[in-house]
């Protein structure tokens, strides 16, 4: 890291040691250690969360690119269909959602209801009464 040789930490050593003595010496050398854990941990750290959001970033693009693609092969294979079905064609017509279907049942089965009530009020014209 800092690019130190044995020479260079003996000669910090022999300067701690003349500076602050033997008795503060321990205590000194504890306090730095420490610190140097603190900050191996924070920077090992920052650099965990770059790299997983380097690769969260890759991923994105990965997937907006296989979107792009899946897109264009969709339309690739849209086309010759919609060359093939007219606008006329039944198979053209635009597919009804669940609730649209529901709907138009109901409709239906109200309609068959007032009819068959319609029906029965001309053959039986003793229940108006």
């Amino acid at each position: 890291m800092f690019d130190m040789g044995f020479a260079e930490l003996l000669i910090v050593a022999v300067v701690a040691l003349i500076v602050l003595g033997p008795d503060k010496l321990p205590t000194a050398i504890k306090t730095v250690g420490m610190w140097v854990g603190r900050i191996r941990r924070t920077v090992s750290s920052i650099q965990t969360e770059i790299s997983e959001e380097l690769r969260i970033d890759e991923m994105k693009r990965t997937v907006a690119i296989s979107k792009e693609e899946l897109d264009q092969e969709l339309k690739e294979m849209t086309k010759p269909f919609n060359e093939v079905v007219s606008t006329e064609s039944p198979m053209s017509a635009k597919a009804s959602s669940p609730e649209e279907l529901q709907s138009a049942a109901a409709e239906k089965q109200a309609d068959a209801s007032s009819d068959e009530s319609s029906n029965e009020d001309r053959h039986n014209p003793e229940s108006k009464s």
